[in-house]
C-alpha cells in the first residue's frame, strides 16, 4: 500500500500486511457469521475453532510435542515476571536469573518479593553489552531465569545455557518464532505478543506438563498455570481479538517456510543493517559485542547526539519512522520483528549511507 510506512518502533511493533488485510476483510462478517470476531462469545463454535488452532499452530511452528501446552493469558510479559515464581518458588528453594538488562532486572526485581534470588550471572560490569556465558546456576536452584533477546541494549542469546536438570525458564518476547529453537529445552517460557506475534493485549505462555507438579498449592485461581492448563486458557474471557490476530500470524509464519525459512529473511535483514555499521566504524557505532548482537533489535550511535536526531527526523521524513532509542539509553534502534519485509532493512542501510555521505 502506497502509505505504509516501514514501522521499526519496538513495540507494539509492525504486523504483516497480509495478516492486517485478512483482518480488514473479516472485521465486520467474520466467515459468514453476520458479526465480527470481536463480537464474538468465547464459547461459541466459530471462536472455539480460532482459539484451538491458534494453540496447535503455535506448536507446530515451534516443533513442540504433546507435553507442551500453549497458554494465552493476559497481562502482558510482565504478569509473568510475578507468575513465574508466585507459581515455582516455594518450598525453601533459591530462583536464579541471568540478568541482561531492563527487562531481566526487572524480572529479578519481582521474584525478589516472593522468595529468595540468586543471580546467576550479569551483564552490568559493561553495561549490558553482552550476553554472560560463565553462569553460576546452584543445581538445586527452582529455575534458571533468562531474557532471550533484550530490547533496550540489543543483545540476543545465541546459544542456550545448560542448566542440567534445573529448568530452564525464558521471557521470549521481542525473539519469539524470529528463528529456530530448541524450543523443547525449556520448562516454561513466554513472550508478549505485540513484537513477533500480535497485538498487544495478549501473552503467550508455554508450559511442559511436569512443570504443573511443580506448582505451589493454594495459588490464587487465576494466577495459577494449572488452572489455565485445564481450560485451555478459557476459565475466564481470554483476549479473543489478539488471538485471532496471533493465529493469523502463525499461519503467515508457515507460509514464509516456518522458523528455517524466516531465520533465512531475518539473517539478511540484520545483516544488510550490521554490514552498513561494520562499514562505517568511523561514523555509525553499536556498543554491542559481536557475539551478543540481537538480530530483532540492532541499537546504534552516530557521532553526536544532534546528528542523531536528525538522522531519526529526516529518515521519519522518507517513510521510516520508530527509529529513535530507547529514552533510557538514547541513539538509534532498528526494530526488525518478523513482519519487517527485507526491503526494510535495505532502506534503512541505503539511508544511512546516504546521510552518512550528506553529514560527514
Amino acid at each position: 500500500m502506497a502509505n505504509r510506512v516501514f514501522n521499526f518502533n519496538a513495540g507494539p511493533s509492525t504486523l504483516p500486511l497480509e495478516v492486517l488485510e485478512i483482518v480488514q476483510k473479516e472485521l465486520i462478517d467474520f466467515k459468514g457469521s453476520g458479526k465480527s470476531i470481536i463480537e464474538t462469545s468465547h464459547r461459541a463454535p466459530e471462536y472455539d475453532e480460532v482459539h484451538q488452532a491458534a494453540m496447535t499452530l503455535a506448536k507446530e511452528v515451534m516443533g513442540l510435542g504433546d507435553e507442551f501446552k500453549v497458554l494465552f493469558l493476559q497481562g502482558g510479559a510482565s504478569l509473568q515476571f510475578a507468575m513465574v515464581p508466585l507459581n515455582l518458588l516455594h518450598g525453601g528453594k533459591t530462583a536464579a536469573y541471568v540478568d541482561t538488562g531492563s527487562w531481566s532486572t526487572k524480572a529479578i526485581k519481582e521474584a525478589k518479593k516472593l522468595g529468595a534470588v540468586h543471580v546467576a550471572a550479569s551483564s552490568e560490569d559493561k553495561k549490558y553489552t553482552y550476553i554472560p556465558t560463565d553462569i553460576d546456576c546452584p543445581a538445586d536452584a527452582a529455575y534458571l531465569h533468562i531474557t532471550t533477546n533484550n530490547t533496550i541494549r540489543g543483545t540476543e542469546y545465541h546459544e542456550l545455557p545448560d542448566t542440567g536438570d534445573v529448568p530452564l525458564i525464558a521471557d521470549m518476547s521481542s525473539d519469539i518464532c524470529s528463528r529456530r529453537f530448541e524450543f523443547s529445552r525449556f520448562g516454561l517460557f513466554y513472550a508478549g505478543a505485540q513484537k513477533n506475534l500480535g497485538p498487544a493485549g495478549c501473552a503467550m505462555v508455554v508450559i511442559r506438563e511436569d512443570m504443573l507438579d511443580r506448582c505451589k498449592d493454594d495459588q490464587l485461581t487465576l494466577l495459577d498455570y494449572r488452572t489455565h492448563w485445564e481450560k485451555d486458557s478459557l476459565f475466564h474471557t481470554p483476549p479473543c481479538f489478539a488471538i485471532y490476530v496471533i493465529k493469523l500470524a502463525l499461519e503467515w509464519i508457515q507460509g514464509q517456510g516456518g522458523l528455517e525459512g524466516l531465520e533465512k529473511i531475518n539473517a539478511a535483514k540484520k545483516d544488510a543493517i550490521y554490514g552498513m555499521i561494520d562499514a562505517c566504524p568511523d561514523y555509525y557505532t553499536t556498543p554491542v559485542e559481536p557475539a551478543s548482537r540481537s538480530w530483532m533489535n540492532i541499537v546504534f550511535r552516530l557521532p553526536s547526539e544532534d546528528l542523531e536526531k536528525k538522522f531519526i527526523a529526516e529518515a521519519s521524513d522518507a517513510g521510516m519512522t520508530g527509529l529513535k532509542g530507547h529514552r533510557s539509553v538514547g541513539g538509534v534502534r532498528a526494530s526488525i520483528y518478523n513482519a519487517m519485509p527485507l526491503a526494510g532493512a535495505q532502506a534503512v542501510a541505503q539511508f544511512m549511507e546516504d546521510f552518512r555521505k550528506a553529514n560527514s
